[in-house]
C-alpha cells in the first residue's frame, strides 16, 4: 500500500503541518508521523483521510500521487465530481521524461477507434504526439483532424488544438467544441449549452447544409474547447 507516502505528499501539497493535519483528523501528532512512517493506519483512520482530502480510499493506498502530472493531481484534487466518485471522469493522457502534458494526435483514421479507446491509456500513449510550448502549460490540449466539409472555413483535413473542458456547465454558446458522444463518436461542431433547462447540447454546422441536432448530456463522453487550426 502506498498510503504512507500518499498522505506525507497531500499533507505538503495542502501545506499543512502534522500538527494541524492530526487535529483535523482527531488523532495525536506522533500517531500521524507514524503514518507517515511505516505504520498503516486503522480503516477508520483511512477513510478520515480519505475524506478530509476528498479522494477515493482505492486511490489513496494503491496509486502514487507523486508521480501524476500536474494536470492530473488538479483534476483529482479540485474537480468535485472527480473526488466524490459521482459521473466519474477519468482522461487518460501522456507525459514526457520531466512529466509535462503532451499533445496526442488523433487523426481522421483514428477517429473511428478513439470512442472505445479514449479512456485506455494505452490506446492514448500509440497516439503521435508532440509539444506546443506557446499554450498554457496548465491546461490539457489535444489534436483532431477535421471530418468533411460541415465546419467551413475550416477545411476536411485541417488540424486543430483543442482544450479539454471538465466542466461541461461551461461550455459556451457560439464557440466551437470536439464533441465525444456514445451515438456520434468524435464530432466537431458550433455548440449551444442547453444542459441546465433540458440536459441537452445543441450542435449547429457553420454550413448551412447541414441542420442542428441534440444530443442528450448522459451521451457526452468527452468535451474539448476549439482553440486553434494548424492548417487549412
Amino acid at each position: 500500500m502506498l498510503i504512507q507516502l500518499n498522505l506525507k505528499f497531500l499533507r505538503k501539497k495542502k501545506n499543512l503541518t502534522q500538527e494541524s493535519l492530526a487535529q483535523a483528523l482527531g488523532i495525536s501528532r506522533s500517531k500521524l508521523a507514524g503514518y507517515e512512517l511505516t505504520i498503516t493506519p486503522p480503516l477508520d483512520i483511512l477513510v478520515k483521510i480519505a475524506e478530509y482530502f476528498n479522494v477515493s480510499l482505492d486511490i489513496l493506498i494503491k496509486e502514487d500521487l507523486a508521480s501524476y502530472s500536474e494536470y492530473k493531481l488538479r483534476e483529482l484534487l479540485e474537480t468535485d465530481q472527480f473526488l466524490r466518485g459521482r459521473k466519474l471522469r477519468i482522461l487518460s493522457t501522456t507525459v514526457d521524461a520531466e512529466g509535462r502534458e503532451l499533445i496526442e494526435v488523433v487523426s481522421q483514421r483514428a477517429k473511428a477507434s478513439y470512442l472505445a479507446g479514449f479512456a485506455d491509456p494505452e490506446f492514448i500513449s500509440e497516439l503521435p504526439r508532440f509539444s506546443l510550448p506557446f499554450l498554457p502549460m496548465d491546461k490539457k490540449h489535444r489534436v483532431f483532424q477535421v471530418d468533411g466539409d460541415s465546419m467551413l472555413p475550416i477545411p476536411d483535413g485541417a488540424w486543430i488544438v483543442c482544450e479539454y473542458v471538465d466542466d461541461w456547465f461551461g461550455i459556451k454558446d457560439g464557440e466551437r467544441y470536439v464533441i465525444v458522444t456514445e451515438q456520434d463518436g468524435v464530432t466537431f461542431k458550433i455548440a449551444y449549452n442547453r444542459i441546465q433547462s433540458v440536459q441537452k447540447i445543441l450542435l449547429c454546422s457553420s454550413n448551412p447544409i447541414y441542420p442542428p441536432f441534440d444530443v442528450e448530456i448522459e451521451q457526452v463522453r468527452e468535451v474539448w474547447r476549439y482553440r486553434l487550426v494548424m492548417s487549412e
